[in-house]
C-alpha cells in the first residue's frame, strides 16, 4: 500500500515553552476548536504538539520523515477509526507509542485499543494535565535510564519493577504494562506465593469499593480481560511465561515465593 502525499493545511504545530527538551506528541483529533485547545494547554505544560485533523495526515506527515515521541488518537476520526489509524502506523512499521484521548471512556474500547497495542487510554474528562503526565511516564520508561538507585530497582525472579516510573521488565525487556496493568503486577508480586481476590485486584484499575458489570461479581470480567493483556504482553517477549497462575473461585497469584516491598 503506497504512503499518502503530505498534506502540510491539515497540521499545526504549537513549540513548547523555554526549558528541557521538550516532548514530541502528535495529536490526532478532527474537532478544530478541540484540538486547538489541547494543543495550547499541552504546549504550556512543555510539549512540542503538531496537530491533525485525521489519520492519512498523520502518516502523510511520518512518511515526510518527520518523527515524534508519542502519539496521541481520538477514537472517532473521519475516514478511518483511531483504531484503524494505530493500524496503519504499525504496519507501515511506525512504533512509537500510541496513547487513546477519547470521550467514549466504556471498557469496551478501553480493552480493543489496549489489545490492539496502545500503551494507554485516556478519557478526554480528565483533562490535559491528567493527559501530560501518563504520556510523560510512557516516553520516560521507554527510555529505560541506567544508574537509578539500587533502592528503586526491585527484583522478583526475572522481574524487574521501577516503581518511580511504574514500569515493568521482564528478562531486561520493557513489558510496556500501562500504569493500571503495572499497578496490577505489583499487587500480585507483593504477596508472590499468595492468591489475590479479584476485587483486590479490580481496586488496583478504580478506587475500593467501585462497582461495575452485572451483579455483585460483575468485576470479575473485567479483572479477567486485564490479566489476559497482561499475561499476552509478557508472552510477547517470553512464549513460556508461566508466573500469573489463576483460582478461578477467587483471583490470581503470582507464583514466585519471593514478595516484593508494597
Amino acid at each position: 500500500m503506497s504512503m499518502p502525499e503530505p498534506n502540510e493545511s491539515v497540521a499545526e504545530s504549537i513549540p513548547a515553552a523555554d526549558g528541557p527538551a521538550a516532548i514530541r506528541l502528535a495529536l490526532v483529533d478532527d474537532e478544530a476548536d478541540y484540538r486547538e485547545a489541547v494543543t495550547n494547554e499541552l504546549g504550556e505544560l512543555g510539549f512540542e504538539v503538531v496537530g491533525f485533523a485525521d489519520g492519512p495526515s498523520l502518516i502523510a506527515y511520518f512518511a515526510a520523515g518527520n518523527s515524534a515521541d508519542v502519539v496521541v488518537l481520538d477514537w472517532k476520526l473521519p475516514t478511518m477509526s483511531g483504531l484503524d489509524v494505530l493500524s496503519q502506523l504499525r504496519r507501515h512499521g511506525i512504533n512509537m507509542p500510541v496513547v487513546f484521548l477519547t470521550g467514549l471512556p466504556a471498557p469496551t474500547y478501553e480493552s480493543a485499543a489496549l489489545d490492539h497495542g496502545a500503551l494507554d487510554f485516556v478519557d478526554k474528562a480528565r483533562g490535559a494535565e491528567i493527559l501530560a503526565k501518563r504520556v510523560r511516564l510512557i516516553v520516560e520508561a521507554g527510555k529505560k535510564p541506567a544508574g537509578l538507585p539500587d533502592e528503586e530497582a526491585i527484583a522478583c525472579g526475572d522481574l524487574v519493577l521501577r516503581p518511580r516510573i511504574s514500569r515493568a521488565y521482564w528478562k531486561d525487556q520493557d513489558v510496556n504494562l500501562t500504569v493500571t496493568e503495572y499497578n496490577i503486577v505489583h499487587r500480585l508480586t507483593a504477596r508472590a506465593g499468595e492468591f489475590v481476590s479479584y476485587r483486590a485486584i479490580y481496586d488496583c484499575v478504580h478506587h475500593a469499593g467501585f462497582i461495575a458489570g452485572r451483579g455483585d461479581d460483575g468485576f470479575r470480567t473485567n479483572v479477567r480481560s486485564s490479566m489476559k493483556r497482561i499475561r499476552n504482553k509478557f508472552r510477547a517477549i517470553d512464549g513460556g511465561f508461566s508466573e500469573i497462575e489463576n483460582f478461578p473461585a477467587f483471583g490470581y497469584r503470582w507464583r514466585s515465593t519471593s514478595a516484593v516491598p508494597d
